[in-house]
């Protein structure tokens, strides 16, 4: 465990490294005038030389000091008025302090000595709590961002009574405790309020604190769970009339009217998500009948098939998933019985609760194997799918968004074998020999012809991730080419024997593919050379790059953009 760091720690290390009463600042005896030795050994500086020291770029007492714009003009004063230099005049002389990433975990009362302090920034630290009775009434602007704060606690009791500027972006806020602390009468002057990738989740009960704060014009809120919900952002400009910006985006005066009366429609406002991701077109798969060999037996007759599966957030079902690359994945509809399975025998808290205790390889919370339908081989195969999930957890789903989903490029492969001839004939009695002759026979030329496909043998052939964090910030529609790199294997070696023959690898090529998928797709096995486009050259030329594997995906986050949108999609169950 990291031992705590006060914040004052911090602050004398970096006024220490000012030297301020070290040459050439302060009263030394470097100093003309300065009382000092006046032997001719000595040697003393006039103060525009002092001065020079510290502002030329190339000399060794120059410091940049991002922690405070003051520190630089400290150092300048230390040389123009030595004399007035003691601790009270140093913390009075600052106006901004940023201490940023600085391990400070504890802001102590030593902060009160810099009683002209106005701005003061603490992002990227570990705070867990701060009290206002800490922090300078001079104060303006505090920034918090990316710190441990689980409750506003004491800062919400007699904060600085002229702050400005609040940031409490990407803490942990967001319980009702916060959300009461966030009025008019804590914060009278509040103009900026930053609470941008928290944890709050309804929207109706903050909005309605905020619209308490009178000065209140700038307002971030992106990267909340109720930020995912169609009704935001239009509740919130129609429920904040005074704010003038909202996630960074001036709020345009048609913009307001377009949402218009959507912060009275309360009773129709539920927190909820919807979502609709879009498969489109499978590109780059190679010939499954390259590989096979020329010599292969007439059965099984192989067909191939693909389709594109990914995993999504469903904090409705509890799905089982044995994804691993190249491993056989389970389907659909077994993840859906196993779902079924633990319905009977756990509750959903239950199951959630078996999740946190280190079961994530098997299950997981929230999220479910979904999968497009089947197609044949094809160069450009187009699903053309849709799903669109409603999701009701926004605080889960605001998690899956950060971490993004898989997405998977899965084979089925299924062997056919011809029926086999049966004498049986079913307990008909029939008579004519020549009719149990024929009977025979058709049967005979029956089984010839008919297939019975074993059960489909599916592999996941590639993986790839995507992202979804721009949901999180605003987007609201995201289009994806995921690229899965090339699947195509390095051709045998024997294959250059065969391409130093009078073959035509050129003239072929096509054509076979085409005979060999058709017959296929008739459940007959090809008779031409396969393997022939092992190794293709075109014309001479040097082997052509294998084609990149890529797969189109198309995702929308649902958005009211009128307040007349606002009844016909509210779902009928929430």
């Amino acid at each position: 465990m990291m031992s705590s760091m006060a914040l004052s720690a911090v602050l004398d290390k970096h006024i220490r490294r000012l030297c301020l009463d070290q040459f050439p600042c302060g009263k030394g005896s470097w100093r003309k005038g300065s009382g000092g030795s006046t032997e001719a050994e000595t040697v003393t500086e006039d103060t525009d030389t002092l001065l020079d020291l510290l502002s030329c770029p190339h000399s060794p007492w120059h410091h940049d000091e991002p922690w405070s714009p003051q520190a630089a003009a400290l150092q300048r004063a230390a040389v123009v008025e030595p004399e007035r230099l003691d601790a009270d005049f140093v913390c009075s002389y600052f106006r901004k302090l940023r201490i940023v990433d600085k391990d400070v975990s504890v802001v102590d009362k030593y902060l009160l000595k810099f009683c002209n302090l106005q701005e003061l920034v603490l992002s990227a630290n570990r705070i867990c709590e701060i009290s206002a009775e800490n922090l300078p009434r001079t104060l303006k602007v505090l920034e918090l961002r990316a710190n441990q704060l689980c409750a506003l606690g004491r800062l919400a009791i007699s904060p600085p009574p002229r702050l400005q500027y609040l940031g409490l972006a990407a803490n942990y806020l967001g319980s009702a405790r916060d959300v009461a602390q966030l009025t008019g009468r804590q914060w009278p002057e509040l103009v900026c309020l930053d609470l941008s990738e928290c944890n709050f989740g309804e929207q109706r009960p903050l909005l309605k604190a905020l619209g308490t704060l009178p000065c209140l014009r700038t307002l971030v809120l992106e990267g909340n769970p109720f930020t995912l919900a169609p009704s935001y952002p239009g509740f919130a400009v129609d429920a904040l009339p005074r704010l003038c910006y909202l996630d960074a985006a001036w709020i345009a005066p048609e913009e307001r009217h377009r949402y218009r009366g959507m912060a009275r429609m309360t009773h129709l406002l539920v927190d909820w998500a919807s979502t609709t991701v879009r498969v489109g077109r499978l590109q780059g798969v190679p010939d499954p009948l390259l590989d096979e060999e020329p010599d292969a037996p007439e059965f099984p007759v192989v067909s191939y098939s693909y389709f594109v599966s990914y995993t999504f957030f469903s904090h409705q079902t509890t799905a089982y998933r044995e994804v691993v690359g190249g491993a056989t994945v389970k389907g659909q509809d077994q993840a859906a019985e196993q779902t079924q399975t633990l319905g009977k025998k756990n509750d959903k808290e239950t199951v959630v609760s078996i999740v946190d205790e280190g079961y994530q390889d098997l299950f997981h919370s929230t999220d479910s194997r979904h999968r497009t339908s089947s197609q044949s081989w094809a160069d450009d195969i187009d699903f053309d799918e849709m799903l669109t999930f409603v999701v009701r957890d926004l605080s889960s789903f605001k998690k899956f968004l950060h971490r993004g989903f898989q997405v998977f490029i899965e084979q089925e492969k299924i062997l056919s074998w011809p029926v086999e001839a049966s004498d049986d004939t079913g307990g008909q009695g029939a008579t004519d020999k020549k009719g149990k002759q024929a009977k025979s026979k058709d049967k005979r030329k029956k089984a010839v012809v008919e297939l019975v496909p074993d059960p489909p043998l599916t592999t996941a052939m590639a993986s790839a991730h995507v992202s979804l964090q721009s949901f999180l910030y605003g987007h609201e529609k995201v289009d994806i080419l995921c690229d899965f790199g090339s699947l195509h294997k390095e051709p045998p070696e024997e294959d250059a024997s065969v391409m130093d023959g009078n073959i035509s690898m050129d003239s072929k090529s096509k054509d076979d593919s085409k005979k060999k998928a058709g017959k296929s797709a008739g459940n007959k096995k090809p008779s031409t050379a396969k393997g022939s486009r092992k190794g293709e050259e075109r014309d001479g030329d040097s082997p052509t790059q294998p084609e990149t594997v890529t797969v189109e995906l198309f995702l929308e986050l649902k958005k009211w953009r009128h307040a007349s949108e606002v009844a016909p999609l509210t779902p009928a169950n929430s």
